[in-house]
């Protein structure tokens, strides 16, 4: 890969990431693939699919961001097939605040855009973004 096609979607990925930061639901999809994949690890569950995609960010802007009590980019670095970001995130719980770390993998596609994300984090932290989106029938669930 070129390096100035490199650099374009090393910015692209993080456009992704301060859309998301934001709540810009079209911002955010915006960086998208038309068919992105969401890969969740290690729990082995794949979703995919536009459809998925915006259900996913309007649940995550709706229902998770506003129990976010803080945030930290902690590390991040660059890929030939991504951007990896780690990131502590303390969520609001009715026993007091719950630390999680995430690592996310934001995957390059085609045409300047994200084909989706590799996301490690604890089955607690994915059950918690991704709700009853893990759920089948759900559209893109494998």
């Amino acid at each position: 890969m070129h390096r100035p096609d490199l650099d374009a979607l090393i910015e692209m990925a993080r456009a992704h990431a301060h859309a998301e930061a934001r709540g810009d639901l079209a911002g955010t999809l915006a960086t998208l693939d038309p068919e992105p994949v969401y890969e969740l690890l290690p729990m082995g569950v794949t979703l995919s699919g536009s459809a998925f995609a915006r259900s996913y960010y309007e649940r995550f802007f709706a229902e998770c961001m506003p129990q976010f009590v803080g945030y930290e980019l902690r590390n991040e670095w660059v890929m030939d097939d991504g951007l990896g970001q780690e990131y502590r995130i303390d969520v609001a719980a009715h026993d007091g605040t719950r630390r999680h770390d995430i690592l996310g993998i934001l995957t390059f596609g085609e045409h300047g855009l994200l084909s989706g994300e590799r996301l490690y984090a604890s089955d607690e932290l994915l059950r918690f973004l991704f709700g009853p989106l893990l759920t089948p029938p759900s559209p893109g669930v494998r």
